[in-house]
């Protein structure tokens, strides 16, 4: 009989457990395996030092450990437990809004007639740069506490609103010091090619040069940030541009994502899939062709249906094809202020549902465990599996399929990030 284990957290008597521990080697799931969630009724969890030491059901767990005094026991009874969100694609770090845009989308503009008016990214740009970096800091916590409430206890965040050496820079060091004072992990990536900055818009091979010469080698030097985005798409950075900022970026130790396919099919995937990007990001253009080469080279799509769905657009991408191809499929907000203004992953696993077709626990998956992989974390969380990080939602509901079902409101009862109860019955706890 193995001795009894001590442990700080205790989660207990949960209707449905929802593991998705997986079997074999770690990887993303893809196909089938999308919705192989490893549901344990009546299950439990325990964790010590913020990794969890055992699970099972409540019987099994409970007779293997002791809570240490002091230490957190947590009763999800009747109630659905999962992985936090991992949130694998937002634009958090922002100052200011454009609520005047999504009005003039209401009134027939399309976002490439507002971004060639002086609007889009380069509104949000000037933006930036006029906000200290305080303010930056601020109104990004601000965002943090929401999306924790909401269930995200992992989110990336890209830079791409400073477009300058300096402002790229301060960009990340802002997501570096969220990452210290917030209990939501931070993921940096560097975005410098989000688009061609104003002072540069008779000059684009010299900002292309900058981004790749420049801000990469810089980026890098300082460790600021652990992958390289590229907005890959026709009136922004062509496929060779991309290449080019992708290619400084391996060379220079940072992983590679990129934003492909979203509005035309500008040859982005197949880049991501050349390249062996860890994602490819958007992707309502591909076709079959695209998404073999990416299945083929490992590439994890991350799909964003709150931008589509924002922006009015009656396409989304094919995460049928895709799951069907057997290409693994994320889930993410893209929060940003001009095309997917929302904090809540709970809302997207609703218009994956609704608009994508996929399944409650497809895209319970993709939003878990395939987006831990999508930002490099596959192994750290993700999912329910003793050795990786407490990171769990306590649901208000008795099934994980009442996820997409009730929308429009928080079915968030506890939030536990690093084996700690950081929201409790939907309120962040400050400690």
């Amino acid at each position: 009989m193995s001795p009894i284990e001590t442990v700080d957290l205790l989660v207990t008597g949960a209707r449905q457990l929802v593991t998705l521990r997986g079997e074999g080697e770690p990887s993303p799931r893809a196909g089938r395996g999308m919705s192989e969630l490893g549901i344990i009724r009546d299950g439990a969890f325990a964790a010590k030092d913020g990794r969890i030491v055992r699970v099972g059901s409540t019987e099994e767990v409970s007779r293997q450990v002791r809570l240490a005094p002091g230490g957190e026991a947590v009763d999800a009874s009747g109630r659905v437990v999962t992985p936090g969100f991992v949130d694998a694609h937002t634009h958090a770090v922002f100052e200011g809004s454009r609520p005047q845009e999504f009005e003039a989308r209401l009134q027939g503009s399309s976002y490439q007639e507002i971004a060639a008016q002086g609007g889009g990214i380069r509104s949000s740009v000037r933006a930036f740069r006029a906000a200290t970096t305080e303010q930056l800091k601020e109104t990004a916590l601000e965002r943090l506490d929401r999306m924790l409430e909401l269930g995200s206890t992992t989110v990336e965040i890209k830079s791409g609103y400073g477009l300058s050496l300096d402002d790229e820079l301060r960009a990340l060091e802002v997501a570096r010091e969220l990452d210290g004072a917030h209990p939501v992990d931070v993921i940096p990536t560097f975005l410098g090619a989000h688009e061609i900055p104003e002072e540069f818009a008779s000059r684009r091979d010299e900002y292309v040069a900058l981004v790749a010469e420049e801000m990469v080698p810089e980026v890098s030097r300082r460790e600021l940030a652990l992958f390289c985005d590229v907005f890959c798409e026709e009136g922004v950075f062509t496929v060779e541009e991309s290449e080019r900022v992708l290619v400084s970026a391996k060379r220079h130790g940072l992983g590679l994502k990129i934003h492909a396919e979203e509005f035309t099919r500008s040859g982005g995937a197949a880049l991501a899939a050349r390249l062996g990007a860890t994602s490819a990001e958007h992707l309502l253009e591909v076709n079959e062709d695209d998404i073999a080469a990416m299945r083929e080279a490992g590439v994890v799509a991350v799909l964003l249906p709150g931008v589509s769905f924002s922006l009015g657009l009656s396409k989304y991408a094919p995460a049928r094809t895709m799951i069907e191809m057997g290409l693994p499929v994320a889930l993410a907000t893209d929060c940003n202020p001009g095309s997917s203004m929302t904090e809540s992953m709970q809302m997207i696993v609703t218009l994956a549902c609704v608009e994508m077709r996929m399944t409650a626990a497809e895209a319970l998956a993709a939003s878990t465990s395939n987006a831990a992989f999508a930002v490099g974390l596959g192994m750290e969380c993700g999912s329910l599996e003793a050795g990786k990080r407490a990171d769990a939602l306590v649901l208000n509901m008795e099934d994980y399929r009442e996820l997409p079902y009730h929308y429009g409101v928080s079915n968030v009862q506890h939030v536990i990030k690093n084996g700690r109860l950081v929201v409790r019955s939907g309120l962040r706890v400050r400690s």
